[in-house]
């Protein structure tokens, strides 16, 4: 079996956030075709616990704790140098270590990383013999860009100027990897107007959900009061743009619905609530509960899931998660960018507060009718196509096809991860 080298920025495990969840349903898949050499950061202690899990699926590991004071010193240095931040950050001598020693004996031919900053180990010229593919996931320079234009000055200044030297670094790493890949066609297409040098090797392929999970009816307990009607909303509460989404509902939507809907619930779901979020829970009607066990029951008791998110990159899971479910979302032009769902039959699309307010009022008049089922269809073809175009198994051929695996008869005649024509363990020890 062919031997290669997976790089990822943090342990892919457990899958409850986008990035871990990409990252592990990779592994899984390339551990099926190759023996494959993990080398990971892990910046959460309670991560430690899952590493034999992980390394369960490898054939040798390198796990290294990322230090957070050290990484930012790395990255405030390379303010006086035209680097970007991102990658000074994750450069450590520890891992780039393994990675030389790893591939010194000539067996391992193949690589893929998983992020932008992780290709640095293996950019170098001892390297330069391997089939290297780069998982960009999101055209993270535009993401910085975004973060630049909504911010005040000084950090407008400094996001802008992330945003344009990780662009230098994507277009460096593009050109020299064999294939850049992304979560979506349309980040695809926006980084090969980036990035038109590397045009012809920018590809994509599709998230997928784990549609026996994420399955109606796949969990009975009801974390809501008897008959509430309520409005969530599910991610890691510590990220900017989810931040700013709560933030944005709560001061500009909620008002209105709680006026007409005075019983009306709005539940915030997700890990590691910043102050700012925690802060939201002190309004009528608002509830933030920190990490869960199981988002399942909170997707599956709410009358209708909100993503209002007004900065974006990629796909989000969060909305593919409660289709999977049967459940109406609505949700804002950026939180469904690279989904290849239909407005107004799959799921609801508001482009500002009036329709937010619109469109959730009547969802929620609807279900409040005696014997009322709304939401059944829409529901229905949500998962319908999630069936159809989020699989994991299929989309993650053209993933194989990148890393030269020859198509097994799942592939042939659909090109995997395409929407429809609509759009031994060494561990560093904490």
């Amino acid at each position: 079996m062919r031997e290669l080298l997976f790089l990822t920025h943090r342990l892919p495990y457990p899958p409850n956030k986008g990035d871990k969840i990409r990252s592990w349903h990779m592994l899984q898949y390339l551990s099926r075709h190759f023996r494959v050499h993990l080398g990971c950061f892990i910046d959460d202690e309670a991560d430690w616990q899952y590493t034999r899990q992980v390394a369960a699926l490898c054939a040798s590991t390198r796990f290294v704790d990322l230090r957070p004071m050290a990484a930012r010193w790395r990255a405030v240095r390379a303010l006086l140098s035209r680097q970007a931040m991102s990658v000074q950050y994750y450069r450590d001598a520890r891992l780039l270590e393994w990675v030389d020693g790893l591939l010194a004996n000539g067996k391992v031919r193949h690589a893929l990383a998983f992020s932008g900053p992780m290709a640095q180990y293996i950019d170098g010229s001892s390297a330069r013999h391997l089939h290297r593919v780069i998982d960009f996931v999101d055209v993270d320079s535009d993401k910085w860009r975004q973060y630049g234009d909504s911010k005040p000055w000084p950090l407008s200044q400094l996001y802008r100027r992330e945003g344009q030297q990780l662009l230098q670094y994507e277009r460096h790493i593009a050109q020299q990897f064999s294939a850049a890949s992304f979560v979506s066609e349309a980040e695809a297409a926006l980084f090969r107007l980036c990035a038109p040098m590397a045009r012809r090797k920018t590809r994509h392929f599709n998230n997928g959900v784990d549609s026996g999970y994420f399955a109606p009816g796949a969990c009975a307990a009801d974390p809501y009061p008897p008959g509430a009607q309520v409005l969530v909303f599910t991610g890691a509460m510590d990220y900017w743009p989810n931040i700013d989404a709560v933030q944005w509902f709560v001061r500009h939507v909620w008002p209105a619905l709680r006026r007409q809907f005075p019983q009306l619930l709005f539940y915030i779901v997700g890990s590691r609530p910043a102050p700012r979020v925690q802060a939201l829970a002190t309004v009528a009607g608002v509830t933030v509960t920190g990490a869960v066990d199981d988002i399942r029951p909170y997707l599956a008791g709410a009358t209708l899931a909100v993503a209002p998110l007004r900065i974006a990159r990629g796909v989000q899971n969060k909305v593919l998660e409660a289709m999977a479910m049967g459940k109406i979302v609505l949700a804002s032009p950026q939180a469904l960018e690279g989904i290849a769902a239909q407005p107004g039959l799959e799921l609801l699309l508001a482009r500002d507060e009036a329709e937010f307010i619109h469109h959730a009022a009547r969802v929620l008049r609807a279900a409040a009718q005696p014997g009322a089922s709304a939401g059944v269809d829409m529901g229905a073809c949500a998962r319908k196509m999630i069936l159809q175009d989020y699989q994991w198994e299929s989309n993650l051929q053209a993933l194989g096809a990148m890393l030269d695996l020859k198509p097994t008869p799942l592939q042939q005649g659909t090109p995997a991860g395409t929407a429809r024509a609509r759009p031994v363990q060494e561990s560093e020890a904490p």
